[in-house]
């Protein structure tokens, strides 16, 4: 046994294991492809793709010239999307073709929605006339929508069919998706009536009606339909599997769940990445200019927002230049307001995404969060008045950072929750910059109530 592989069989943590991505380089340096082989062919091709994006570009490329002919179309379905592109383009163009043609429709789609005009014509044309068509009827439909997440391929039989009729023609087909669980049960205009799990199916009586073994979590979801919504009824109602109809209720496609978990985890990811002001796309794996243009839109409107900030100081300077105090106690009003209308925003974007903040309750949690907000802030303006007594000597001082302390937690606690709320109104995504606009609402609020009092009561 080789030393690579000594190495290899110790240690089957998978494709996050440091030392493998570490013999992975060295294999490249000896561009030793057996090597690669003997490090990489016995992981899911979930894991290759993860060690593939932890490579630097150089080393992707030639990654890609030693061992290029182990890359199937498993694994660039797996590769991250802002990475995929660059893979792709390394790619023998006979490999490329061979790799996507193992592909379902719906994993096709997938890679062809982030590719070049180019790029997608020589992938269509390495499939068949059947599969070249249904995905571009998949494409023909808007983005982020079910009939761009629906495989073609899926498995029906006729409502009057028994299970021993199924199963028959099941050992029968020349071919079935990779992925289904589901027997689809259809009219003679292919409009979908029910389904049958496979479970079922199998510990059925030959003789059984496939329509006496139809579940009740049946349920359809058009071509257009956004596929936000497609991934909410997956979660809501337990799917395992949803087929797709046309406009004239016509199946055209399925939708597994692997594909809406999917979504739900893209939906997660863009909404923390927008609330940080990073933008939707971004990535690990970018350059640093792309980084730079995705980043600079957010921080300049944050640079905004801190000028406005300044100018509301900048209205008390003679206040503050008598007082020094203050200055020291101004980053505390921010720190703490920033900190609760995070709590706040946080918790209700992630409440619209699951649907559990409606118009229907949207008031009972607006005054949950004002009550949640005047509490901590009464809690906290305690705390505040003793440090303003016992450390500047002054309990007008204290009083005045004790009354801020509520104003601005109670603020910071209805902006969190109204200002996602006012987007969403709009018909806007709540998570777009959200923490921008609440942080500047519980800055602008908070310095004005501090100095503004310690004006009045302090000068």
């Amino acid at each position: 046994m080789s030393d690579f592989e000594t190495d290899v069989s110790a240690n089957s943590e998978g494709g996050f294991d440091p030392r493998r991505i570490s013999l992975v380089r060295q294999a490249l340096g000896q561009g030793d492809a057996g090597q690669l082989t003997t490090l990489l062919d016995p992981l899911h091709a979930a894991d290759i793709a993860d060690i593939i994006e932890q490579l630097s570009s150089f080393d992707r490329r030639k990654l890609i010239d030693v061992w290029y002919g182990e890359i199937d179309g498993d694994i660039l379905s797996e590769i991250d999307e802002s990475i995929r592109e660059e893979v792709i383009g390394y790619l023998p163009r006979h490999i490329l073709t061979d790799a996507v043609r193992e592909l379902d429709t719906d994993d096709v789609v997938d890679i062809l929605e982030d590719l070049e005009e180019p790029q997608q014509a020589i992938i269509l044309g390495a499939l068949t006339d059947a599969d070249r068509a249904a995905v571009e009827q998949a494409l023909a439909f808007p983005d982020y929508s079910a009939g761009r997440l629906m495989q073609r391929e899926v498995v029906v039989a006729p409502l009057h069919w028994t299970v021993g009729e199924t199963i028959d023609f099941l050992r029968n087909a020349d071919h079935l998706p990779d992925q289904f669980y589901h027997v689809i049960l259809v009219d003679p205009r292919m409009k979908p009536q029910g389904y049958v799990s496979l479970g079922r199916l199998l510990a059925a009586a030959r003789a059984t009606q496939l329509r006496a073994l139809a579940e009740d979590s049946y349920r359809t979801v058009r071509g257009a339909t956004p596929e936000a919504d497609v991934a909410y009824l997956f979660t809501q109602y337990h799917l395992i599997s949803c087929p797709v109809v046309d406009a004239d209720d016509r199946l055209v496609g399925v939708i597994t769940i692997d594909d809406a978990m999917n979504v739900l985890d893209e939906e997660h990811e863009e909404d923390m990445l927008l609330l940080a002001g990073v933008g939707e796309e971004s990535s690990i794996s970018d350059g640093v200019f792309e980084t730079v243009r995705q980043r600079f839109p957010w921080l300049f409107v944050n640079l905004l927002a801190a000028n406005l900030s300044a100018l509301v100081i900048a209205q008390f300077q003679s206040t503050i230049a008598v007082f020094l105090a203050l200055a020291a106690l101004l980053p505390i009003v921010a720190s703490m307001g920033g900190n609760a209308g995070t709590q706040s925003l946080t918790v209700a974007v992630r409440a619209l995404a699951t649907r559990d903040l409606t118009a229907t309750n949207a008031m009972r949690v607006v005054r949950r969060e004002a009550a949640v907000g005047l509490i901590n802030g009464m809690g906290f303006a305690l705390m505040m008045a003793l440090v303003g007594w016992y450390f500047y000597d002054s309990l007008a001082l204290g009083g005045v950072i004790a009354v801020a302390m509520v104003v601005n937690l109670l603020i910071a606690a209805l902006a969190g929750v109204l200002v996602p709320l006012i987007f969403v109104r709009f018909g806007m995504d709540p998570a777009v910059s959200s923490g921008t606009f609440v942080t500047t609402l519980t800055d602008l609020f908070g310095f004005f109530t501090f100095l503004g009092l310690a004006s009045l009561v302090l000068m």
